[in-house]
């Protein structure tokens, strides 16, 4: 299968990082395309940011499948734009949020997110009321760290540790997802991290449940439905 992955920013710095992690969870065989926006924003940390980067993730997602892509990954957890491009391709779409949660609901009772500043909580909070999860999200916790100064070093993994600590022993989480696709890397040694302490607690990378759930969705021969995600009707827009 041709997997594409859309970054919805419009710098280059997290391509090749990208390109790397996605490999490391793609099954053999699968061919990996990693294309940026061409309009938007450096990161998405905002609806604002979200909004300004909406017409170019739609934009590349149509490229993709004109390319032969077989299903599209957009690299963010707010999955923006995904719901909007699912009505005008054929194939399977998702962003982070959702291939990510909905796995870590099969791991534990309650799920805690941790993701990256308080401005994106509005968001995510929309996010779990919209896939129905409120009952099974027990908390939304930040790092307060700036996706652009993001990196897989020891300050990411002492913050992601305090707050899924915290997120455990309040109750809160009994599986954690990582709110951040440019959290790169860092799963596992969290995972090891929370197991030193002396119960095991999942961790959950949002790039690899995405990548994982696409090939899935492919294998299984299914893309969205028409029946939820119908074609926009034909008018006058300005694109």
């Amino acid at each position: 299968m041709k997997l594409t992955v859309v970054l919805p920013v419009i710098t280059d710095a997290f391509t090749e990082e990208v390109r790397r992690e996605v490999a490391a969870w793609a099954a053999p065989g699968t061919e990996i395309d990693v294309r940026r926006i061409a309009r938007g924003t450096a990161s998405i940390e905002s609806e604002y940011d979200e909004a300004l980067a909406g017409p170019g993730i739609l934009d590349a997602v149509r490229d993709a499948e004109r390319d032969g892509a077989d299903a599209v990954f957009v690299s963010c957890f707010g999955d923006p734009g995904v719901h909007a491009a699912r009505e005008i391709v054929d194939i399977p779409v998702v962003g982070g949020f959702e291939p990510a949660v909905l796995t870590s609901l099969a791991l534990g009772e309650r799920t805690g997110v941790i993701t990256v500043l308080p401005n994106v909580l509005p968001m995510l909070h929309g996010l779990v009321r919209r896939y129905g999860l409120t009952e099974r999200v027990g908390s939304i916790r930040v790092v307060d760290i700036p996706v652009l100064d993001l990196d897989p070093g020891e300050r990411l993994l002492d913050g992601l540790a305090e707050q899924a600590r915290a997120a455990v022993a309040a109750r809160e989480a009994d599986v954690v997802v990582l709110g951040c696709t440019g959290m790169l890397g860092v799963a596992a040694a969290l995972q090891e991290r929370l197991a030193k302490d002396g119960t095991f607690v999942p961790v959950v990378d949002p790039t690899g449940a995405a990548v994982m759930w696409l090939e899935s969705q492919v294998r299984l021969g299914v893309r969205p439905s028409r029946t939820t995600y119908m074609p926009p009707r034909a008018k006058d827009r300005v694109g």
